[in-house]
């Protein structure tokens, strides 16, 4: 496995057609969906995400202590299904998994009739479940503020249970999108729900089989809106995105216009074109966290000053993604401060003309939100197999469009 690569594009010319990965986040939802029906649903373009790829062996598995390894939604909707599904298994993850905190699930879940206990930490990973009697409570009220998968995992084992589930979301709701999403896939598969205010319904009723195919990924299409505001010159088109979609980070397409970046929605996808963008801009990223660092990345390279607010739940994902940003955009001569409680600034500096190289910290949108800098000047990216979590052609796709990549071992 390669521990380093170092790319550059020699023209800084982009052109071409690309077809981005399917949405693991529709897939790992769909997934679930499918199981919880007991029926068989035809689940077309699958994400060859790795957190997808595993979701479906570990659905098949019948072994009594499962390995989510280091994919959030595969441990918090597996916990979940298991729990409303009365299987005994241990459910555990790598050692960072161990340390993201799951206990608003456990608590929700020990509510309507669980039996879950920790093995380790109170509050974390790994998990023994021990089956599941409906304790017939249907009201929960549970923090919106931290992250949206514990309440997708209850939305979508909601329907099973004996009395249903009014979920009353408390506090700012974080990542509303992604619940919507959860919401809509849930209705495709024949379960109706309202969403009334803070306060989610639903009744109990049963799912039923669907044929449902998988969009392409908005978050995927992140690196590549920052890969044209880079370029000298770019015309680049994404294959399979929809311009109604169910992903909030669609919203991509809105923060890049003011970064560079013209979206022109095509069939069968969008074509990307560069124009002028703004030197100093303010983004709320509550509904699109996961869009954060490669815009971060993307300013710090292109001098442009940002201020931020929806950032909370980056210190639980597969790294501390604040305290990682704020790390590597000193490569860049740049700062990411905390300048009041919730509210981030990027202050640009100038760009010295050397090879960068940017740490990973285990993630996979690191990598690809600091890769595009290489339209710059030569840039190394640690432990690049990262990728695999989310885009695992990656690097293939950026040597389509003329990138010139060499791996160290």
């Amino acid at each position: 496995m390669s521990q380093s690569l170092t790319l550059y594009h020699p023209t800084g010319i982009l052109t071409g057609s690309i077809k981005l990965p399917a949405s693991k986040s529709e897939a790992n939802r769909a997934l679930i969906i499918a199981a919880l029906s007991g029926q068989e649903s035809q689940l077309h373009n699958l994400s060859e995400a790795n957190d997808t790829q595993l979701l479906q062996r570990l659905l098949k598995s019948d072994a009594e202590t499962i390995d989510a390894e280091d994919a959030g939604t595969v441990m918090r909707f597996l916990t979940a299904y298991y729990a409303v599904t009365g299987q005994q298994k241990t459910l555990t993850g790598t050692e960072r998994m161990c340390q993201r905190p799951i206990k608003i699930l456990v608590e929700a879940l020990r509510e309507l009739g669980a039996s879950i206990a920790y093995l380790g930490e109170e509050g974390y990973p790994p998990l023994k479940l021990n089956g599941f009697k409906g304790s017939g409570q249907k009201y929960l009220k549970v923090r919106s503020d931290i992250s949206s998968q514990y309440i997708s995992a209850l939305l979508m084992i909601a329907p099973l249970l004996p009395e249903g589930l009014e979920l009353e979301l408390e506090g700012k709701i974080g990542s509303r999108p992604y619940i919507e999403m959860t919401l809509s896939l849930m209705q495709h598969f024949g379960v109706t729900a309202d969403f009334s205010g803070n306060t989610i319904t639903v009744k109990p009723q049963k799912y039923k089989s669907a044929a449902f195919t998988v969009e392409s990924d908005w978050s995927a299409s992140s690196y590549w809106y920052s890969l044209v505001a880079l370029a000298q010159e770019a015309d680049i088109t994404l294959l399979g995105l929809k311009e109604q979609s169910f992903q909030g980070d669609r919203a991509i397409v809105d923060i890049m216009y003011r970064l560079g970046v013209y979206t022109e929605f095509i069939e069968g996808g969008v074509r990307l074109l560069k124009k002028e963008h703004e030197h100093h801009i303010s983004l709320d990223f509550s509904d699109c966290p996961d869009l954060a660092q490669t815009v971060v990345a993307l300013c710090a390279g292109m001098g442009i000053a940002v201020d931020m607010t929806g950032l909370e739940s980056l210190r639980i994902k597969e790294t501390d993604r604040i305290q990682a940003l704020q790390i590597e955009v000193l490569s860049l001569n740049a700062s990411l401060q905390e300048v009041t409680p919730g509210v981030f600034h990027l202050k640009p500096g100038i760009l010295q003309k050397k090879e960068l190289s940017f740490r990973t910290y285990q993630d996979h949108r690191m990598a690809m939100a600091f890769a595009p800098l290489a339209l710059l000047q030569p840039v190394e990216i640690q432990e690049p197999s990262v990728v695999r979590k989310s885009y695992p052609r990656f690097w293939e796709d950026l040597e389509k469009v003329g990138f010139e990549i060499k791996y160290k071992a």
